[in-house]
């Protein structure tokens, strides 16, 4: 950028410019920076009024304690906690303590962290928030104990907490000492947990070490900022470790969502309106939902299904024009958050799954995803989860019960992924997992079969409190080319097992397996997706009414002998 560009663009935002013999204008000292990560010269005004983002490269800069909390904060509203707490020396460390001393005076923080309480958008919460300029926000005596201070706290007051994170990890300088804060905040987490309160964490660049092996990744909803570095070892550590060169982009967010360990990238300048969307998605006061009227069942002309049709039911279930998952979710919810990764191994691609409001309430939807094309069925694996799919589901499923929303599952698979990578991570154990958990959730679960209902691999999303299907969809123990296969060693008879396995939404009504079938247009899309939901959205919100009265003891007994009787 030449002077003469840039002291137009500076010139208004101060008039003390300094000329010398009548020669060209200069830049105020101050003014103009250098971006470290693209190495454009950048006005640090404007980057200040641009939630300190690079405006040439995107890149992100790291933001001091109290201007994060300006940013997310409603202003005026942030109350700061514990300011005065004074950090120890426990190891008698040489030069530590003139060290803290010159970090406080040219910092003006007293440690490596800020807490208080504060309003987002109107929510009350408790708020934490590391800043790298002290210590690199490395956890010591103090930044543990006032996170404590602070969950304890939000625990007394039944306030949901978030956490910003930035840190190096365990502070050297305090030794064990420092190692057992991550014990510490971790217990008062777990606490305030089991008081059925909110935890977010947001993690920035850098959050490594001991922070991320305690209170960074224990939040029941984890975002990160884009491209932040976060992982347990750093990156040089394991470099020298291994004595490789690691892989671009390894351990950044984008990686670990990849890698199932956090539910959403969010950019900065979206940051205070998604925490206020998850805040009041959790808090109290929510609309009531109104119950509408029950409609009848479908007479049994539209449930008596002859045989010589079951063979094109399973075609139709499987047209590729069909409505997905996400069709449904779009379609029956809204302000839907979309939550990834099993905490685990993996983003399974095959689950959409996160939170939405139905008709002001909120809940936890959950769809088994085949995607609309061709590159989102590969993307997708066409429906067919493996087992990081099933545990995100159930993770969420049991972020569900921990918060008292119902669970609203769309079950759409040709069955579970049969692979080799499939098996090493436990396909059958987290199949029996979901099943296991769903049979005792202490909040209402309905599933709705839209398309294929293949065997365990539905069924670990079908173990609800009511089961509904579409006309034209099916359910079964395999598919009709498995069935043929096995029973008759000849996949080609696939129609006539069709006819055999009593696996349409008529037959299976009639056996007491199905609750409620929905009629389909001739030609089911997305366009006359309309004719299908509105029933839907009738019969959902009789579902939460009935269900929803009913007291936990009460769930659980009527989904037990629901199946009981099977």
């Amino acid at each position: 950028m030449k002077l003469d560009n840039v002291f137009k663009k500076t010139r208004l935002a101060s008039a003390r410019y300094i000329t010398l013999n009548h020669s060209r204008p200069e830049v105020p000292e101050g003014l103009l920076r250098k971006c470290n990560k693209c190495g454009g010269a950048i006005i640090a005004e404007d980057v200040k009024n641009g939630f300190y983002i690079c405006p040439k490269c995107g890149g992100y800069f790291r933001v001091h304690a109290y201007r994060r909390i300006e940013m997310v904060a409603d202003e005026g509203s942030f109350e700061e906690w514990d300011k005065d707490l004074k950090t120890r020396n426990p190891l008698d460390y040489k030069g530590y303590e003139e060290k803290l001393a010159h970090l406080q005076e040219k910092t003006k923080l007293d440690e490596a962290v800020i807490t208080g309480k504060a309003k987002i958008q109107g929510c009350e919460t408790v708020i934490g928030v590391c800043d790298g300029r002290f210590l690199m926000a490395s956890m010591g005596e103090v930044v543990g104990e006032k996170i404590t201070r602070a969950v304890e706290r939000a625990t007394e007051e039944k306030l949901p907490v978030i956490i910003f994170t930035c840190s190096g990890g365990a502070r050297m300088q305090e030794g064990i000492t420092s190692l057992m804060q991550m014990a510490k905040t971790s217990a008062a987490i777990k606490r305030h947990s089991d008081a059925g309160l909110l935890y977010v964490t947001v993690l920035t660049d850098p959050t490594t070490g001991g922070v991320t092996a305690s209170f960074a990744m224990l939040g029941d909803i984890i975002l990160a900022e884009p491209n932040a570095l976060i992982g347990f070892a750093g990156p040089r550590v394991i470099e020298q470790t291994i004595g490789q060169k690691l892989p671009k982009g390894f351990q950044r967010a984008e990686f670990l969502v990849e890698h199932g360990f956090v539910d959403a990238i969010v950019e900065r300048p979206k940051l205070r309106e998604t925490l206020g969307q998850i805040l009041k998605m959790h808090g109290a006061g929510e609309e009531t939902v109104v119950p509408a009227a029950e409609e009848a069942a479908p007479e049994s002309a539209h449930l008596h299904n002859k045989v010589a049709d079951a063979w094109d039911r399973v075609q139709i279930s499987r047209m590729k024009d069909r409505p997905v998952g996400s069709d449904y979710i779009q379609a029956l919810f809204t302000d839907f958050v979309e939550f990834h990764g099993d905490r685990y191994y993996a983003d399974d691609k095959a689950i959409v799954g996160g939170l939405a409001y139905f008709h002001g309430m909120p809940v936890t939807v959950i769809a088994q995803e085949k995607g609309t094309n061709t590159k989102e069925n590969i993307m997708r694996n066409f429906g067919m989860p493996s087992p990081d799919g099933y545990r995100k589901a159930l993770r969420l499923m049991k972020q569900a019960e921990k918060f008292g929303r119902p669970v609203i599952c769309f079950v759409d698979t040709p069955g579970a992924f049969c692979g080799l990578e499939a098996e090493e991570r436990g396909q059958g154990e987290a199949i029996a997992r979901n099943i296991y958990e769903m049979s005792g959730l202490k909040v209402p679960v309905l599933s709705v079969i839209i398309g294929e209902g293949g065997s365990g691999g539905a069924l670990a999303m079908a173990t609800a409190d009511e089961v509904w299907m579409l006309e034209n969809s099916i359910y079964s123990i395999l598919s009709p080319e498995g069935f043929a296969s096995i029973l008759w060693k000849d996949s080609s008879k696939a129609k006539e097992a069709a006819a055999v396995m009593k696996l349409t939404a008529g037959d299976l009504y009639e056996m007491g397996i199905v609750e409620h079938v929905f009629t389909e247009p001739s030609h089911y899309t997305v366009q006359n997706l309309k004719e299908v939901t509105k029933a839907m959205d009738a019969k959902i919100r009789a579902f939460i009414e009935h269900y929803g009265t009913m007291t936990e003891g009460e769930l659980t007994e009527h989904r037990y002998n629901r199946f009981r009787k099977m």
